[in-house]
């Protein structure tokens, strides 16, 4: 059990670093490189290197599918709200849009992966 704990805590902390990291830069003005950090897979990155280490390929590679098509389906119609929506009506609504949209979309998606068993999910 400590062993689990121990790993869950390198986990956190390892993705709270590239977060801290990421609003850091854009708060001392680097937005180049905020935005670099902001696209760059952080969290698929540190989130695959566990799962591999754990669970190996196999499943690194299923999950980078249902990702890749979850991104898709739900984070690109999300990032297109805001866009749009933000110079009309304010970030904080368009975000709050957006992010309805995203769990109504990634909600249906979900769905469908559990109900046709996708992606090696049982």
């Amino acid at each position: 059990m400590w062993i689990h704990i121990k790993s869950y805590l390198v986990y956190f902390l390892t993705g709270g670093i590239f977060t801290v990291l990421i609003v850091a830069l854009e708060e001392n003005g680097s937005r180049l490189l905020s935005g670099f950090a902001t696209l760059m897979p952080v969290f698929t990155l540190v989130a695959y290197f566990f799962i591999g280490e754990t669970r190996g390929g196999a499943a690194v590679g299923q999950h980078a599918w249902f990702v890749l098509i979850g991104t898709i389906v739900s984070w690109v119609p999300y990032m297109a709200l805001v866009a749009y929506l933000a110079p009309r009506i304010g970030s904080r609504y368009a975000i709050a849009a957006g992010m309805f949209g995203f769990f109504a979309l990634a909600g249906i998606y979900l769905a469908l992966v559990h109900h046709y068993h996708l992606f090696g999910e049982s």
